[in-house]
């Protein structure tokens, strides 16, 4: 065989072992019992090593360098830069690096689950710290290997093209103008309240209304199934998507938000070019794609007026015509903005403060610049500073309120808020390519979005880079304004235009993956 044939057939095998990696984390958020948690982090650390060893092995770099020389097609060669970039994130770390992360990260996570309940704040940050020291060693080494900053270094993990310098000015203009934006919107909302629909609300109602509205966006049940854990997310395979959300009883639409969430994340696993499937081209391209895409589906159209009016009668049919299922009320609901303490029930004006909150804090985080001990006022200090929320002693609702910093996920926080860009962006960009789009969403018809997103991200995988995978959709570079033109088009009514001429999209070539899944 030759150096490219024996690489394609390692990452076949890794991703093997991944596929059951993820069945294995799924089963663990989702129905382990409590007594399974040592042993099962003790069994995912000896596979993440497994998998860092048969990555690193010495003949990997042989291949990867002979490869180089070989003929290969543009998706070939597209394939194998992933393949290099996936082994130098691999081959800096020491396999007890990975091993120490792997089980400091499943141990601080399964503790969460009881200390969050009882607000003991104390009892995690004995396990948070160290995770953070795990992490910032990690980010240390990664920074020398490649000479960025060390937070730089974690963030490149989520998103590979992205540099903080770049992230900043993205994130200033959010800084700027999202005070004026939120207090503008607040005000304007104050004469048109809108009114919760009151409970209780069956579980076996709204697991049945999640199942049919994932239908209705093209979810494929024969390849996915929904499920239940305390923090909602997608994970599995494209083959096997698994999607989480959490109910409760007096309430039933931050559930079915959640929902349409993690169906964006899913159609997007399940549409990933299935010829490539096994390899790092056939892979989901960045976090803020993967994000891009749930935010699409749940904030660009699950809370817009088009699809609130299809689904009020599914609410009626559902949990009975009750106060607040009338659609004008709905819709205010679905777009109301109210400042609140938590981040994955937040509307998507307010949303940016608490991302930027929690970038600020975690990249000082990792940099040395503070102690897990300060987390807790500086966390207060931010929410008084972007939302004007009280959270002193509410560690609860406050800094343990999230999953992700349990297992040394530093760096993903940023990829919501460039996701909401993105989405944005890529929403401008199918209006313009399709005038008819809001037309055909107002008549119950999403497939033309569906089938735009399959050809221009879904089906790429990661056959390009994401500034390129951007500007082939849209025709141009990540632009904040975007999203800023969108909050203040839908909230505040004003033209959702940009100024000077439109982009013309690139042309951009569909590769061998183009069949359906």
């Amino acid at each position: 065989m030759s150096a490219y044939q024996q690489l394609s057939s390692l990452f076949q095998r890794l991703f093997h072992y991944e596929h059951l990696g993820a069945m294995a984390g799924w089963d663990q958020l989702t129905m382990m019992p409590t007594g399974g948690s040592d042993a099962r982090a003790e069994a995912m650390a000896e596979l993440e090593v497994l998998m860092h060893r048969t990555l690193t092995a010495p003949e990997v770099g042989e291949w990867l360098a002979s490869a180089d020389a070989e003929s290969l097609d543009d998706a070939q060669r597209a394939n194998l830069r992933e393949m290099h970039r996936a082994w130098h994130d691999a081959v800096v770390l020491p396999e007890r690096l990975v091993e120490a992360r792997s089980l400091a990260g499943a141990r601080c996570e399964q503790a969460w689950r009881r200390q969050r309940p009882d607000n003991d704040w104390a009892g995690f940050a004995d396990n948070l710290r160290e995770v953070v020291r795990l992490s910032r060693e990690e980010a240390t080494i990664r920074a020398e290997a490649t000479g960025t900053s060390r937070y730089e270094a974690l963030l490149n993990k989520f998103e590979p093209d992205m540099n903080v310098t770049e992230l900043d000015r993205l994130f200033n203009d959010l800084r700027d103008g999202l005070p004026g934006l939120l207090a503008q919107v607040v005000e304007r909302q104050r004469s048109s309240p809108a009114h919760t629909p009151e409970g209780p609300f069956d579980i076996e109602a709204q697991r049945r209304l999640g199942q049919e509205t994932m239908r209705r966006l093209g979810f494929d049940f024969e390849h996915g199934r929904l499920d239940v854990s305390l923090h909602p997310f997608c994970g599995g395979v494209p083959e096997d998507v698994r999607l989480t959300t959490r109910y409760r009883e007096d309430e039933c639409l931050s559930s079915l938000m959640g929902i349409i969430h993690e169906t964006g994340h899913a159609r997007y696993e399940q549409n990933l070019p299935a010829p490539w499937r096994g390899q790092p081209l056939g892979r989901a391209r960045s976090m803020s794609i993967h994000e891009s895409q749930s935010l699409t589906f749940e904030m660009q159209l699950g809370r817009s007026e088009a699809f609130v009016r299809q689904l009020a009668p599914q609410l009626v049919a559902h949990f009975g015509n009750r106060p607040g299922f009338e659609v004008d009320n709905l819709v205010r609901l679905a777009q109301r903005v109210e400042p609140g303490l938590i981040r994955v029930d937040a509307d998507e004006v307010s949303y940016p403060a608490h991302i930027l909150l929690r970038y600020e804090i975690e990249r000082a985080l990792i940099e040395g610049e503070i102690e897990v001990d300060d987390i807790p006022a500086l966390w207060d200090e931010k929410m008084q500073h972007y939302l004007g929320l009280e959270t002193r002693g509410n560690y609860r609702d406050g800094p343990m309120q999230d999953i992700h910093w349990t297992d040394g996920s530093f760096g993903y926080f940023p990829t919501y808020s460039l996701g909401a860009m993105l989405a944005a962006q890529l929403m401008a960009a199918v209006r313009r390519d399709h005038p008819e789009l809001d037309e055909r969403l107002a008549a119950g018809e999403p497939g033309i979005l569906f089938d735009w997103l399959k050809a221009q991200i879904w089906q790429q995988g990661s056959r390009f880079e994401t500034p390129e995978l951007i500007r082939r959709a849209t025709g141009e570079p990540l632009d904040a304004g975007y999203y800023r033109r969108h909050l203040e088009s839908r909230y505040l009514g004003e033209p959702a235009g940009r100024s000077g001429g439109v982009a013309k999209r690139a042309h951009q070539p569909i590769g061998s993956g183009n069949e359906d899944d």
